[in-house]
């Protein structure tokens, strides 16, 4: 297996370079196709709020993929300075590559440990690489895994309980501010994924109104229904804004959808207190210069992050259980790797040795020209048996346990050299 994995996270980028890096809408397709055409791989990308990431693979370990090129090509794609995101960018390779990968489907990775959306956008990834034909053995079989993994979890410790996705937490802050919402009008931009799963949490703090607006009516009035709200049209946005006392901003759009100048003119408008602005889309949908701190309080992505250490104070007794599934799964997952890859040639080993012992049976029984017993040929057959068994055992444990590195020269090909096996 040669696996790679190039990408960043909130971890080692801010979000203003997440935003730039973000292969949304139809950039997604595109760069599956040119990944798997230029490097003759196969190709995944995972493209969410919080992280970036390339996964490329080939099911031989013969030319190594290589870090810095699948970089320069992320540079190439969004039009960026090369020496601008290299730094930002972390690479791993197979074995580190894959527990990698099982601790994102798993939110152990995540801004918000625990989150529930990441499973889900992990498989969106890999529904990606499926449909656009770049998902191979190597793909196919570390995602399965992956979502395996992720719901082992999920279902086996108490990580997922709870408030923990982004947009409740944004819900949670959002409760910080305000002791009350009997005369509250929340206002929820965008209908997506994002956005149903913010309304679900907002139900349960009881606001006088909520309003959705999205730029597909018939979305915005399914989900209004759904949570017994309002749908506004999309041109009607500005006078919803004036309305709001809280905003939820959530649409994905990859430009801002709200101005600077374009705000002004809204809040001159308003007669109400404090605006609440929780910007949780990416690339962001308002100009972080609104936030003054007086009469709009702007927070994106980000600015949880501070929410996200009391969660992780919270779900700390539950992080140990779930890196050790995580673990369990990785070997688990190499060693079937291994043993589906070696698989062929352990057999054609085996069968070489049994048909050696077989000569050599014949060449004895021959010998003894029918003077021994049927108790006699049991037992001789069983003895070699047991010698061509027992001088298998080490080659074959030793050929299973082989983590070979690209282009470097592997047991397997000693093997195959030694005894003359076919590839």
């Amino acid at each position: 297996m040669n696996l790679l994995l190039v990408g960043g996270s909130f971890k080692t980028m801010p979000i203003e370079m997440r935003e730039k890096l973000a292969f949304d809408g139809p950039k997604l397709p595109a760069a599956l196709n040119e990944l798997s055409a230029r490097f003759g791989c196969e190709a995944a990308i995972l493209s969410t709020c919080n992280r970036v990431e390339i996964y490329v693979a080939r099911a031989g370990a013969a030319t190594a993929l290589d870090a810095d090129l699948i970089a320069e090509y992320i540079a190439e794609f969004h039009q960026l300075p090369y020496d601008q995101i290299r730094a930002s960018l972390y690479a791993l390779t197979n074995e580190d590559a894959v527990k990698h990968v099982f601790r994102v489907a798993s939110s152990l990775d995540s801004l918000i440990v625990g989150e529930g959306q990441i499973a889900g956008q992990v498989k969106q990834a890999y529904e990606s690489a499926q449909g656009g034909g770049t998902a191979g053995i190597v793909l196919h079989s570390l995602f399965q895994q992956a979502l395996a993994v992720a719901k082992r979890v999920r279902t086996q410790t108490g990580i997922s309980k709870g408030h923990v996705s982004v947009s409740s937490v944004a819900v949670d802050y959002v409760r910080q501010v305000h002791d009350h919402f009997g005369d509250k009008t929340v206002l929820v931009i965008g209908a997506g994924k994002m956005g149903a799963l913010t309304l679900k949490h907002l139900r349960e703090l009881k606001p006088e109104r909520i309003l959705v607006t999205n730029r597909s009516p018939e979305k915005a009035q399914d989900i209004a229904k759904e949570c017994g709200g309002s749908a506004i049209p999309w041109d009607q946005l500005d006078d919803a804004l004036v309305e709001a006392d809280i905003v939820l901003s959530t649409t994905g759009a990859p430009e801002p959808i709200m101005t600077r100048r374009r705000f002004d003119g809204i809040l001159a408008r308003r007669s109400r207190g404090t605006m609440v602005i929780l910007d949780i889309a990416v690339p962001r949908d308002f100009d972080p210069r609104i936030h003054d701190g007086d009469r709009a309080c702007l927070f994106n992505v980000d600015d949880l992050k501070r929410i996200q250490e009391e969660t992780l104070k919270e779900r700390q007794e539950h992080v140990k259980p779930s890196e050790a599934i995580v673990e369990q799964d990785v070997a688990r997952f190499l060693s079937e790797w291994r043993r589906k890859k070696n698989g062929p040639i352990i057999a054609q080993l085996r069968q070489e040795f049994e048909k050696h012992g077989m000569a050599v049976s014949a060449d004895v029984l021959a010998k003894f020209n029918g003077k021994l017993s049927e108790e006699d040929k049991k037992y001789l057959e069983g003895a070699i048996k047991l010698v061509l068994n027992r001088i298998l055992h080490g080659p074959i444990s030793a050929l299973a346990e082989e983590v070979p590195e690209p282009s470097k020269h592997t047991l397997r090909e000693a093997m195959m050299k030694l005894f003359r096996l076919e590839r």
